[in-house]
């Protein structure tokens, strides 16, 4: 997954293989974020399938099993090769493609992941998460526009849709448009008060276009939360820093690389989690003036 939350969703809900009557096998796509979606099951145009013993229905299901699990361990080419052999066997089930997609983006890999959702797109039209994941790899491109068109068209369907106002936040972020991306993350965090990045991409957003005091009081609110969040320890170490709070900054940095010591490298923070870049410029001066 590409870390700066721009986020793709992944199925990781029991598989389910269904041969009842005159219903196909169907491999049910169900995500962690159901219910905010309010996906139930896709209604896919397919074709009848050939028959399947027992022992290919469990091996299938073995096979899917699998590939959460890889995912889960982030071992995503390993995780590929099980989506694209259930894509082999079941080659019109959207939630197999977007899921491969998925391995894909984790890899960078973006324009073959992007092939991939634009399969589930046309097999399942009407469900929003290959156009969050397609977005999501666009955005890997650089392509912002484009992104932005995928967000939009989810926020037409589901107008609550918290990651799709997440992401289009970050799409804004990436064309410099601060003042429409701090609106966005502000929406995603009110709709899913528990997404906790979209709150922390707020607060960062807030300090590039110079709120900063607004900014680092809600970072410290972050914090009294989800004391763990390494991505809000670290922006308090540069806030403080620059404000001349260096006990406290360097209390936090300590947190901060303990928890996740990807923060020591400014290119990683610049270029994959995609800070501000107010905010990569004060982390920077931390860590050549501590």
């Amino acid at each position: 997954m590409i870390y700066n939350p721009s986020w793709t969703r992944f199925n990781t809900d029991k598989i389910e293989f269904v041969s009842a009557n005159l219903r196909v096998c169907v491999l049910t796509l169900l995500l962690s974020a159901l219910f905010i979606v309010g996906w139930v099951e896709p209604a896919v145009a397919q074709s009848p399938p050939p028959n399947l013993s027992a022992e290919q229905l469990q091996n299938l299901e073995k096979l899917a099993n699998e590939a959460f699990t890889l995912t889960e361990k982030g071992n995503f080419p390993q995780a590929e090769t099980y989506w694209t052999q259930i894509i082999e066997e079941f080659p019109t089930n959207a939630a197999a493609w977007s899921n491969r997609g998925n391995s894909r983006v984790s890899q960078n890999k973006l324009n073959e992941a992007i092939a991939d959702y634009n399969k589930a797109i046309e097999l399942a039209p009407g469900v929003t998460d290959p156009f969050l994941n397609r977005g999501a790899a666009l955005e890997g491109l650089g392509k912002w526009e484009d992104a932005i068109v995928d967000y939009n068209h989810i926020l037409e369907i589901d107008p609550n849709d918290a990651m799709a106002y997440n992401n289009r936040g970050n799409a804004e972020a990436g064309l410099g448009q601060w003042e429409k991306a701090i609106v966005d993350y502000k929406k995603s965090a009110d709709t899913a008060p528990n997404f906790a990045f979209a709150r922390a991409n707020y607060a960062l957003a807030l300090y590039q276009d110079g709120q900063k005091d607004k900014a680092l009081r809600e970072l410290r609110n972050i914090i009294r939360k989800y004391p763990q969040f390494a991505d809000v320890r670290a922006a308090l170490t540069a806030v403080l820093w620059e404000q001349g709070n260096k006990g406290e900054a360097e209390s936090n940095w300590v947190a901060a690389v303990g928890l996740d010591p990807r923060y020591k490298d400014i290119n990683w923070v610049t270029k994959i989690r995609r800070w501000p870049p107010t905010m990569v410029a004060a982390l920077e001066k931390f860590q050549q003036l501590k």
